[in-house]
């Protein structure tokens, strides 16, 4: 009997987890990179909706406007599909800018010109769609606040567990993520 208790004992023993500093660095080190793509992610799905909305905002203004100006707002909206930063092309600063400055000037036309054409204040269509834009637009400096945050908490995490790194991720290079506000605002 002494036998067999020594036996479940020592089974127990062996199969209880033993977590180590690195295995608690490696679900930290996970987890911040787990939130950093799902705040990407919801940020960038929030500017699709907002580009597709421009899109079906452009396509109610050209039964009510000018055909070619319409029809040249919509390149830009394919223009400015092509020129969207990723998170490996933000380390230039000036692809952001870039893409802002065309997004904002596109926004900015596209709902002026349906402001301002005299069918607006009947068509609920074309005010439902110009307030989801304007709405979607208002939200970009919130979702990038949102990104900066998790980013700077996975860059000082980086700082933190340099030495450690090469155990919890043998292909990260310690590089840190780059933020959409720098230090120099």
């Amino acid at each position: 009997m002494a036998l067999s208790i020594s036996c479940v004992k020592r089974e127990k023993e062996t199969s209880t987890a033993v977590f180590t500093r690195i295995d608690s660095l490696t679900e930290t080190y996970l987890s911040l990179q787990d939130s950093m793509l799902h705040t990407w992610n919801v940020m960038m799905n929030d500017e699709n909706e907002k580009l597709g909305n421009v899109g079906l905002l452009l396509q109610e203004l050209k039964a009510i406007s000018d055909q070619d100006r319409i029809e040249s707002l919509e390149e830009r909206l394919d223009q400015l599909n092509r020129i969207r930063f990723t998170q490996k092309t933000m380390v230039n600063q000036h692809v952001v800018e870039e893409y802002d400055f065309a997004s904002n000037s596109l926004i900015s036309e596209v709902i002026s010109i349906a402001e301002n054409d005299p069918a607006f204040a009947q068509n609920t269509r074309l005010q439902q769609l110009t307030d989801w834009v304007k709405s979607a637009d208002q939200r970009v400096p919130i979702y990038r606040e949102e990104y900066d945050a998790v980013v700077d908490s996975f860059n000082q995490f980086l700082e933190k567990a340099k030495p450690y790194l090469p155990e919890i991720d043998e292909k990260n290079t310690g590089e840190k993520k780059v933020l959409f506000t720098s230090d120099e605002n």
